[in-house]
Order: C-alpha cells, then structure tokens, then sequence
C-alpha cells in the first residue's frame, strides 16, 4: 500500500523505517503503536527542549518589552492607542507568513522564529497590563496619596499588586498560545515538536506523541503561572474570606 509517508516508507525489503527499525504489524499500517512508542519516546526529547525554549523564550522577551511599553503607556495615556495598534497588527499577520518575510532579516534558524513568537505576545500581554492598571480602584489610590506615596510609590505598591491578577492572565494566555503556534517553528528553521508532527503527519503514534507533549506542555506551563499568581495574591483570598 502506498503511504502519505513515502513510497512504501514500511516495505519488508526496506533496511529500516524512518524511524531507525523495520515497520510490521501496526507500525505498517499507520496506526497507535503503543510498543513503538515505549521504543521510540527518545526521538522526542530534543524536540520537545527546543519547543520548551522557543516558548518560554518570546514570552519572556515579551514580557518585557510589554510591560515596559504598559507602564509607559499608563503614565502617557495618548500613548495606549499607537502602541495598541501597532502590536495588533503584528499580531494579525499570519503565522507561517511572518516566519517567511523575516527570513530575509534574520535568516534560517531559531532567531527567526523567537522573533515572530516574540511578537506575537505583545499585544495580549500589553492588553492585559493596562487593563489592570486602568480597573485599580481609585479609592485605593486616593488612600495611598493620602498616606503621602508618589507616583513612582502609588505604582510599585498599590496599582501594579493590584493589578497582578490580570498581568498573569495575560501571561498565562501568552504562554499557551506560542506553545501552539511554536508548533509551526519548523517552517523557519526553528525546529521543535512541529517538526516530528510534519515528518510523519499520517501516522497516529508519531501525532499522539508529538501533540501530547504540545498539549502537556502548554498544561504544565500554565499550571506554574496560575500557582505563581496565586502565591502572590494571597491578599484576594483573604479579603474574599
């Protein structure tokens, strides 16, 4: 039977498979392999390291260059719009397109693709910032300009703790849309996890593996933010209670 892998990718007179061993029963045609997957879970774990720091990289980068631009921005408000408009339309530019018009500047490799999942962060992470920044009650800094804190003081100690919980869910939303969108890192050169899904795109061993580890990723990622954030705002218990 031809294969969407290949011409006969699993054939008994083929030294070996693509995946280093002869395909049979199960593997040839195609199908969940749970032993091929006991033999194999190895192949995965360069991979699923490049996807861990094409992620965690452009978020963190990305956090940075949002939250300057948010606190910047908060203080000059006629600043909200340009800067919101600008990361918007980054974020509207096609992921596979983006990798391609950037490779002219920063060429083939893993620095192109952090730059499009760089990017792609800003404006949900900008958004989310200002948001927080713009629901502090102003009763709350009222009371803190009553106590004599300047601006610089009202911002670090009252408006930012405040406005934590929406800063972290933007992060959280950040993290786990590159995680999905790093799947298509391969196409710049970029390697990881997408790589391994477009090899072997038809086989559902090599999908369920490659894609499990994308969704575990995002899950694990999202559950360290969301414990973080509820370290740091033991405040919004307590005050619910």
């Amino acid at each position: 039977m031809a294969s969407a892998l290949g011409a006969q990718p699993f054939a008994q007179d083929a030294p070996e498979d693509f995946f280093g061993k002869r395909a049979t029963g199960c593997v040839q045609e195609e199908g969940f392999c749970p032993d091929w997957i006991a033999d194999n879970y190895d192949r995965y774990l360069d991979p699923f390291f490049q996807h861990v720091i094409l992620t965690v990289v452009p978020v963190a980068i990305g956090f940075a260059i949002a939250f300057t631009l948010a606190l910047i921005a908060h203080r000059r408000r006629w600043l909200i719009g340009p800067v919101a408009g600008f990361t918007g339309a980054l974020y509207t530019i096609p992921s596979v397109a983006f990798f391609f018009l950037l490779q002219p500047l920063t060429g083939l490799g893993r620095t192109t693709a952090i730059v499009a999942l760089t990017c792609y962060t800003l404006l949900i992470i900008f958004r989310n910032v200002i948001t927080g920044l713009n629901a502090v009650p102003e009763e709350a800094k009222d009371a803190a300009r009553g106590m004599g804190l300047t601006d610089r003081q009202l911002l670090w100690r009252v408006e930012l703790p405040l406005a934590l919980p929406e800063v972290l869910a933007g992060l959280r939303i950040a993290t786990t849309t590159t995680v999905g969108l790093a799947a298509l890192a391969f196409l710049a050169g970029g390697g990881g996890l997408g790589a391994e899904l477009d090899a072997q795109k038809y086989f559902k061993s090599n999908v369920a593996v490659a894609g499990g580890l994308c969704i575990l990723l995002a899950a694990v990622l999202d559950v360290i933010i969301l414990a973080f954030q509820r370290l740091v705002t033991q405040w919004q218990r307590a005050a619910a209670a």
